[in-house]
């Protein structure tokens, strides 16, 4: 399987990656993001590219790809809604149907979060609009299409790109797990999920904390 990747220099990107790269079901990985992710392997491949509204410069080096595990995104602190909904459903989707073009028998998988509201009415305003997000992929004609709903993400040891608050609060992990463990998932489970929904399928289109970590163990 050959895999397109964005957001490999976020948490979950990198994570991502790096189970992509482990994996032996994965030949070939294009990271496509804004700044170098500072990785090297034989199975790497890297477009560094500014705007996601236009691929077109890019367009011939998208296709031959089997999936596409989407883990770009942006906080929604300090924007209106009009600006989240443009950077987040208005940039996903662009992405999606150029990719699409090219790759008519893709398996699209979209990072959400854990909370998002599918019905598009609620009070959260990242929620609705991850909502819509996901709602509108679910209507693109790929061969599959997955959005995955992680809460708290246990990071992956050495990651150079783990959040500020996982750092100060990795602490918590080990309390959280014995509390709370439907809330918590790893970016290894993230990445082994995505790879297997890829090849193998799941029955769900949304994928909540348990089915993440149910599928990457499977």
């Amino acid at each position: 399987m050959n895999v397109i990747i964005t957001g490999a220099t976020g948490m979950v990107g990198e994570g991502v990656l790096h189970e992509c790269l482990r994996s032996p079901v994965v030949e070939k990985v294009l990271v496509i993001h804004r700044r170098p992710c500072r990785v090297t392997h034989p199975k790497l491949e890297e477009i560094i590219h500014g705007d996601f509204f236009d691929l077109s410069a890019i367009a011939q080096a998208l296709g031959g790809y089997q999936a596409c595990f989407f883990c770009l995104g942006v906080s929604s602190v300090g924007l209106s809604e009009k600006s989240y909904h443009h950077l987040t459903h208005d940039l996903t989707l662009s992405f999606a149907s150029t990719v699409l073009k090219h790759n008519r028998d893709m398996t699209f998988c979209y990072v959400s979060g854990m909370g998002t509201d599918s019905s598009e009415k609620g009070k959260s305003m990242w929620a609705r609009v991850k909502g819509k997000t996901e709602n509108d992929l679910f209507q693109l004609p790929f061969r599959n299409v997955y959005a995955f709903r992680p809460g708290i993400i246990i990071p992956t040891p050495g990651s150079k790109n783990t959040l500020k608050l996982y750092r100060y609060m990795g602490w918590l992990i080990p309390v959280l797990r014995i509390v709370a463990p439907s809330a918590l998932c790893s970016l290894r489970d993230i990445g082994q999920a995505m790879i297997k929904a890829a090849t193998k399928g799941y029955e769900k289109k949304v994928l909540e904390i348990r089915d993440i970590v149910a599928l990457a163990e499977r």
